[in-house]
C-alpha cells in the first residue's frame, strides 16, 4: 500500500462503501470506529476493499439483501478481517518488496499548515468553553493546541518531509487528548455512549468476536467524545 492510500484510508473506504451501497449517506459513528479498529489492526486498504466486496456479495444472495440495502460496515466485519489474514499469509513466503524512493513530496506543506492550525484553532475553541468548567481540561486543551502548532516548525526543515515522524507526533497527542477526555467525562456521559454503541451494534453482536467487539466499542467511545467536545483528530489519517 503506497504512503498516499495510508493517508487516504478513511476516506477511500468511505467512498467504497457508498458506492456499493448505491448511496452517498453519511457514515455513521459506528462505522468510523469499525474503519478505526481495522487501521489499527494493520488491515491494508486493499484488504478492507476487497472484504466489502466480499460482504455485499454474501449479502446480496442472502435473503435479506433481496429486500433491505447493507446499512453498515459492521457486516464487512469477518470479511475484511479474513481478507487481511488471506493475504498475511500469501505474503509471508513472498520476497520483500523494494522500495521506491520519490523526491515528490506527497502533500503539500501550505496544506499541511493550514491543517495543523485548522486543527489548533478548534483545539483553542474547545479550550475556551471548558474554562470556568473543567479548568484542569481547558488547561490541558490549551497546551494540545500549543504542541500541535509547534509542529508547524518541522515543515520549514530542509529536505524531504518526514511523515512518518510526524504522524508519530501526532499519534502521541491524539492517545494523550483521548486519556484527557475519559479522565473528565463524567459518568452519565459515558452511560449514554455505552448505551448509544451497545443499541447500534445489537444487530451485529453475533457476527463479531469478542475482541473486535471490545475494539469497536473503545474506539466509537473515543469518537463520540471527540464530537461531545467538538474536537479533531490531529492523525494525517484525517488530513484530505
Amino acid at each position: 500500500m503506497d504512503k498516499w492510500n495510508y493517508f487516504n484510508y478513511f476516506t477511500e473506504i468511505e467512498e467504497h462503501f457508498w458506492k456499493k451501497r448505491g448511496a452517498h449517506l453519511l457514515v455513521s459513528p459506528l462505522d468510523w470506529a469499525i474503519m478505526e479498529t481495522w487501521q489499527r489492526a494493520g488491515v491494508s486498504l486493499d484488504a478492507a476493499l476487497k472484504g466489502i466486496d466480499r460482504a455485499f456479495d454474501s449479502y446480496t444472495r442472502s435473503r435479506r439483501g433481496a429486500h433491505r440495502p447493507l446499512k453498515s460496515l459492521a457486516y464487512c466485519t469477518d470479511a475484511v478481517l479474513e481478507t487481511a489474514e488471506e493475504q498475511q499469509e500469501a505474503a509471508a513466503g513472498a520476497p520483500p518488496r523494494r522500495s521506491q524512493e520519490t523526491s515528490r513530496e506527497l502533500f503539500a506543506r501550505d496544506e499541511l499548515r493550514a491543517y495543523f492550525e485548522r486543527n489548533a484553532e478548534l483545539l483553542r475553541k474547545a479550550a475556551e468553553q471548558q474554562e470556568g468548567v473543567e479548568v484542569s481540561l481547558s488547561k490541558f486543551l490549551w497546551e494540545m493546541a500549543d504542541k500541535l502548532a509547534s509542529c508547524e516548525v518541522l515543515l520549514e526543515a530542509p529536505g524531504t518531509l518526514d511523515l512518518e515522524d510526524l504522524e508519530r507526533r501526532l499519534t502521541i497527542l491524539d492517545e494523550k487528548i483521548h486519556a484527557a477526555l475519559l479522565t473528565h467525562a463524567s459518568e452519565e456521559r459515558m452511560l449514554r455512549i455505552k448505551r448509544e454503541v451497545d443499541s447500534q451494534l445489537s444487530a451485529y453482536r453475533r457476527k463479531m468476536k469478542a475482541e473486535q467487539l471490545a475494539q469497536v466499542e473503545k474506539q466509537y467511545s473515543q469518537k463520540r467524545l471527540l464530537d461531545d467536545y467538538r474536537l479533531p483528530r490531529l492523525s494525517l489519517y484525517y488530513f484530505s
